[in-house]
């Protein structure tokens, strides 16, 4: 890690170690991330003449007020900032560079449990994937589709290869490797699979995305999706944060994903249900009406209504 981007213009022996020893602990994108958001606290600490190594409780919460009154940042985004700061300096107290751990009692931003971004109705996401369909770029339909449909995050719909495409029980599925270099085979829906064939054409080999320059599109290509007859940049931004994960971008997100046969993405119908059978728990105002309204004629409740017999054309109440 001596080549590191964090590395670089750090004069101080001790700290080069201690921080090609913490980047040593992540791989792939993870060390990527890690390495910049430890160089926002690096640079931070260069602007105020501060040792990092001897900063105080102190120091590090005015980086965060900084992060979260100047710079106004998610609480997200700053929570994770700090996050990376206070690994760092965990690992300082593992190698005995530093005898305990200046950002351990930190105050974190609050984070909500639920993410805040609203996800797409069915109809605003139909109208997404026509728009994308309709595009005359072929790779645009692809990624809407790869997103939307199969809930990939950006970086694995970007990194998939026509190689990683095969078949599986007699399904066509996509291999994809996930966060932490997980692999999972995802069932291509017949959506997706037409979209994917219409992308890939008669190529044997490389990434099923590609830009402009007909080279691997890559997540940032994914946003600079022109508006001339293609689908424009809002759009594609809200897909990728509502039904994607990058995603691997760090501002995107998406819900969990169970990737099995029946999970295609956020067009699948809900359960059916009973024409008298509540959508929700119901209240005791509720449950009384119902009661109410649904008897037999005997204090029994019950769900369907009763029989009336007639009598001379009107209904009566049986005894």
């Amino acid at each position: 890690m001596a080549d590191s981007v964090v590395l670089h213009g750090v004069s101080d022996d001790l700290l080069r170690v201690a921080i090609a020893a913490h980047l040593s602990r992540y791989k792939g994108l993870s060390r990527v991330h890690t390495d910049s958001d430890l160089r926002v606290f690096l640079r931070w600490c260069a602007e105020h003449h501060l040792d990092p190594l001897t900063v105080q409780r102190a120091d590090v919460e005015l980086f965060v007020r900084r992060l979260e009154e100047i710079r106004r940042f998610k609480p997200s985004t700053a929570s994770r900032r700090l996050s990376v700061v206070t690994g760092f300096y965990r690992t300082c107290v593992i190698d005995a560079v530093l005898d305990a751990s200046p950002a351990a009692y930190v105050r974190r931003p609050p984070v909500p449990a639920e993410s805040p971004t609203l996800g797409l109705s069915h109809l605003q996401f139909e109208a997404m994937i026509v728009a994308a369909r309709t595009s005359a770029n072929p790779f645009d339909f692809a990624l809407v589709a790869m997103l939307g449909l199969l809930r990939l995050r950006v970086f694995e719909a970007c990194d998939s290869s026509i190689d990683d495409l095969g078949e599986e029980h007699g399904h066509r599925v996509l291999r994809v490797l996930g966060k932490g270099t997980k692999l999972a085979l995802v069932p291509l829906a017949p959506a997706v699979g037409r979209a994917i064939d219409r992308a890939v054409g008669d190529r044997v080999r490389g990434p099923i995305l590609l830009n402009r320059n007909h080279v691997r599109m890559d997540r940032h290509a994914a946003t600079r999706v022109s508006c001339s007859g293609r689908i424009s940049r809002s759009h594609l931004c809200t897909v990728s944060r509502s039904l994607s994960s990058a995603c691997s971008c760090s501002r995107w997100s998406r819900p969990p994903v169970r990737r099995s046969a029946t999970s295609f993405g956020p067009l699948r119908k809900r359960p059916s249900r009973s024409r008298n059978q509540p959508t929700s728990l119901p209240t005791p105002a509720y449950r009384a009406s119902i009661i109410a309204r649904y008897t037999d004629g005997r204090g029994r409740q019950s769900w369907h209504r009763p029989v009336r017999p007639r009598v001379a054309g009107r209904a009566v109440m049986p005894n």
